[in-house]
């Protein structure tokens, strides 16, 4: 039998400087739902939960609310500035009686506070003003849990959260026993936590009876039923076509193929991983094997790190090295303290270790988009943002693009062009943001947190600019499911600064860690075994490298460049139009050279990994 609802919304429409958003909206919430509220960017969503809980008067329609039914709103930016410590924040309850609810008498019972802050992880005698972003918003959760409310309001809940504590929030959702409706980016805590979904959109919600998980499915039948509904009538309505809803439907079909690409790419990772782990005792290598050249971009050998605070040392990195290689595609995941982002500064040389060394390549040109994203001048316009030197168009890596082509990218339309920054919503800052960055030629592109505050379609398309970025990727992020989109292999902390990488996304690291352990206590075991068995075996390590292999490791360092510059000329002279018509000697002459050229290439980087493994062998053996 199905529950009377906890609240409706009928008919309810609102219009903001003349334009209508909603334009009859209808919705119920009943007791035991949790429901995903989802929609593009702009759409609403954030202005539909202020009716809900009754911050906002919509123009016409009805806001019913079943009499004493408490609801909550769990803000993305608390204020918790006028409190002496958390406590006091929590017990001075947020709840404001709903115009529609009746009178409501709240009293939140002392030790119930006391233990929400706890499974927060929060000193309930802690100074506010102290906090990070991540710890107000547990703050400002635990606040919510402890006055039991009917109705939880949540818009991003996740954001600053690392994944432990996602999944602390997820398993006290799903313990709840009154309503949610949510707004998330997190697509893995939609699926985890969702029951049904409502579906913002041109200005009416849509319900699925069934959660996030089964959102793709149902979006897509829904757009290939109105696809077919448009072309019955014969319209020429193209613009609506390519903008309907959010645009999921191309885009849905592109995904589709990024996920068979990027398992491609961990297949080749794996594959490049494993060859360069061979015995380089000699350089005849089979021929399987010539795709594994590629330069080192980073080489980290051997670092520590730590920082002394109140508690003891804080250990970032103990005796860490990893070779970062061209077209690697890293996520660096972990909990919050972790060190995340001080491993990635010590990656870039920005943050001096305590011992070791750190190797960036000769003359890479690097994009590093942090947490916070301050790069944009807010009395510029989105035009004056993508082409700061004037013009109507800009270089998108090699290619000129049309400035409103590139920006129509990034879901702006043309009449946005002309619109300050200071104009934008959050999120259509963070996609200008993401789109200034993408569009700069680099070599290694660093995002710190990059999904924060992103919406859905946002996320889609960044990850598909991602998908066909050529570069090297350093990635720091709590999303699940953005890094299992994105990242062919993981760093992952194990405590006390030790770090391993694994291979795949953040689901298979989380498989292989669990495997870790017991695998590294076999590989243990075998070694003593082996100890046991040979108790006066030793080897001379050799000393250094010969003089010839030094001798030709300063040649191929020379060579390299040299090639890499003859190849760029003659890409530039093959791509004359004319040239084949024109002089067809010249154009296979330089066709046949540059063959050539490429192949040499190949097989002197080759031959130069080969002997940098010699190297880092010898020292490993005397170190």
């Amino acid at each position: 039998m199905a529950q009377t609802p906890l609240l409706t919304l009928s008919d309810v429409r609102l219009s903001f400087g003349g334009k209508p958003l909603f334009e009859g909206v209808d919705l119920a919430v009943s007791k035991g739902e949790r429901a995903a509220l989802v929609g593009r960017n702009g759409a609403g969503k954030s202005t539909l939960m202020k009716i809900v809980s009754g911050q906002i008067e919509p123009d016409s329609g009805t806001v019913w609310v079943q009499p004493g039914t408490r609801i909550i709103t769990v803000e993305q930016e608390p204020d918790l500035t006028s409190y002496q410590s958390l406590l006091d924040y929590v017990l001075d309850h947020p709840i404001k009686p709903h115009a529609a609810a009746g009178r409501i008498d709240i009293v939140t019972d002392r030790h119930r506070a006391e233990a929400e802050l706890m499974d927060m992880a929060l000193d309930p005698a802690g100074k506010p003003q102290t906090l990070s972003g991540g710890q107000q918003r547990r703050a400002a959760l635990a606040r919510a849990f402890a006055t039991d409310p009917d109705v939880l309001l949540l818009d991003e809940p996740t954001n600053h959260l690392d994944v432990p504590m996602i999944d602390l929030i997820e398993a006290r959702l799903k313990a709840f026993r009154g309503a949610v409706l949510l707004v998330s980016h997190d697509r893995k805590f939609l699926e985890g936590v969702s029951t049904n979904t409502l579906w913002l959109r041109q200005g009416t919600v849509r319900k699925s009876p069934r959660g996030y998980a089964h959102f793709e499915s149902w979006a897509s039948e829904i757009e290939a039923e109105e696809l077919r509904t448009l072309q019955r009538m014969k319209t020429q309505l193209k613009d609506e076509k390519r903008w309907l809803a959010r645009g999921v439907t191309g885009r849905r079909k592109r995904n589709m193929g990024r996920l068979d690409r990027l398992k491609t790419m961990r297949a080749e990772h794996a594959r490049r991983r494993a060859a360069l782990s061979q015995s380089r005792a000699t350089a005849a290598l089979n021929a399987e094997t010539n795709d594994t050249a590629s330069r080192k971009i980073i080489d980290v050998r051997g670092i520590s790190k730590q920082f002394d605070t109140p508690a003891g040392p804080l250990v970032i990195a103990e005796d860490f090295s990893i070779r970062v290689l061209r077209g690697d595609r890293i996520g660096i995941i972990g909990p919050n303290g972790a060190g995340k982002t001080t491993l990635l500064k010590l990656m870039l040389k920005e943050l001096a270790p305590d011992q070791g060394s750190v190797k960036l390549a000769k003359s890479i040109e690097t994009i590093f988009l942090d947490q916070t994203r301050e790069t944009l001048n807010p009395t510029d316009t989105i035009w004056e943002t993508l082409a700061p030197n004037g013009g109507d168009s800009l270089m998108v890596q090699d290619s000129s693009r049309h400035v409103g082509a590139y920006a129509s990218d990034f879901l702006f339309s043309r009449d946005q062009l002309r619109q300050p920054v200071r104009a934008l919503s959050g999120g259509e800052r963070n996609r200008l943001t993401l789109a200034v960055a993408l569009a700069k030629k680099s070599d290694l592109l660093v995002l710190d947190e990059p999904t924060n505050d992103l919406d859905m379609q946002t996320l889609d398309l960044l990850e598909e600019m991602l998908e066909q970025y050529a570069g090297t990727l350093l990635i720091v992020s709590h999303d699940r499911a953005f890094l299992d989109q994105t990242v062919t292999s993981c760093l992952c902390p194990l405590g006390n600064g030790k770090w391993i990488q694994t291979a795949g996304g953040w689901s298979d690291a989380q498989e292989q860690l669990g495997q870790s352990a017991a695998h590294k206590s076999q590989k243990t075991q075998n070694k003593s075994n082996s100890n046991k068995q040979n108790p006066n075996k030793s080897a001379k390590p050799q000393a250094k490298l010969s003089f010839k292999d030094k001798h030709r490791l300063a040649e191929l360092d020379k060579l390299m460049p040299a090639l890499t510059a003859e190849i760029a000329a003659l890409e530039t002279d093959l791509a004359a139009p004319n040239l084949y018509t024109e002089d067809r000697a010249s154009f296979d002459t330089k066709s046949k050279r540059i063959e050539t050229a490429r192949a040499e290439l190949e097989t002197a980087e080759l031959e130069w990994l080969t002997l940098e493994e010699k190297r880092e062998a010898i020292e490993a053996g005397l170190s």
